[in-house]
């Protein structure tokens, strides 16, 4: 995915303030937490939707939750990257193309507590949901 067309920010206002705080502060929005902007193609509208994310490292992956701050239904930027993996990523000012995936169980059994330590919200984001939470990776492909 080459970002030459136009995209479309989460329309929900706190993601699109966390958007525009993450571009004035060179991916820098919350010392102390590491946030990357996510680009997925919509996988019904075919527009390009981004949207800001927290996320650990693991070896060359990022890894992403696809929590939805616990609700019961996935966000949609989860449900576009399944129907199309390529992806396009921002982290700090450096942009560039990758590929996603969700986790085999035992990788995201492996991979929770890491992203607990870093986030302890998610671990009652995954109490409250009715819903397995995915854990996605995601790796450079350029």
């Amino acid at each position: 995915m080459t970002i030459t067309e136009s995209v479309v920010d989460s329309p929900n206002p706190w993601v699109a303030d966390h958007i525009r705080r993450f571009e004035e502060t060179a991916g820098q929005p919350r010392p102390g937490i590491s946030d990357l902007l996510l680009t997925t193609r919509g996988r019904r509208s075919g527009q390009l939707r981004r949207t800001a994310l927290a996320y650990v490292r693991d070896g060359d992956a990022y890894v992403l939750t696809a929590s939805n701050a616990g609700a019961d239904r996935h966000p949609a930027w989860y449900l576009n990257l399944t129907a199309d993996p390529a992806v396009t990523l921002q982290v700090g000012a450096e942009t560039f193309p990758a590929t996603a995936r969700p986790a085999s169980p035992a990788e995201a059994e492996r991979l929770w507590p890491m992203v607990v330590a870093e986030m302890p919200s998610y671990a009652a984001y995954r109490d409250a949901a009715r819903r397995e939470i995915p854990l996605i990776l995601v790796t450079r492909t350029g």
